[in-house]
C-alpha cells in the first residue's frame, strides 16, 4: 500500500511539473501580443512600453530609463500575480492616466500562463 501511495505522489508531482512547463510555453505564445510594445529577456530594451524583466515584485513606474506617466509612477502598485491579473484585463481602468493603450486580456487561463512566463525573468533578464 505504501508503495502505491509513493508512486501516486510521484505521478502527481510529475504532472504538476509538466502542466507548469506547458503554462510557461503558452504564456510565451501569449506574450507575442505584448511584443510590439514590450521586450523581456537578456538584452531587453524599452520600446513604446518598458522592458518587463524582474516584473514580479517590481514597483510600477520604475523600469530604468523609461518615461512613465505620472499616474503609473504614483500608482503604488507592486507587481505580482494578483495585481498583474487585474491590470492586464483593462490597464486604463486600473491606472487612470496610463499611457498604455491595450484592449486587455480577459481569459483567466491566458493571464495565468502569461504571468508564468513573465515571472521567470529576473531583473537582469536571465531566467531564474
Amino acid at each position: 500500500m505504501k508503495a502505491k501511495l509513493a508512486m501516486a505522489a510521484v505521478i502527481v508531482a510529475a504532472m504538476g511539473h509538466t502542466a507548469q512547463a506547458q503554462d510557461v510555453a503558452a504564456g510565451e505564445q501569449s506574450f507575442k501580443k505584448c511584443l510590439p510594445c514590450h521586450s523581456i529577456g537578456e538584452g531587453a530594451k524599452n520600446k513604446v512600453g518598458p522592458e518587463l524583466n524582474g516584473l514580479d515584485g517590481r514597483h510600477s513606474g520604475t523600469a530604468p530609463d523609461y518615461s512613465y506617466s505620472d499616474a503609473n509612477k504614483n500608482s503604488g502598485i507592486t507587481w505580482n500575480e494578483q495585481t498583474f491579473s487585474q491590470y492586464i484585463k483593462d490597464p486604463r481602468a486600473m491606472i487612470k492616466g496610463t499611457k498604455m493603450i491595450f484592449a486587455g486580456i480577459k481569459n483567466e487561463k491566458e493571464i495565468a500562463n502569461l504571468w508564468a512566463y513573465l515571472k521567470q525573468f529576473g531583473p537582469d533578464g536571465k531566467k531564474k
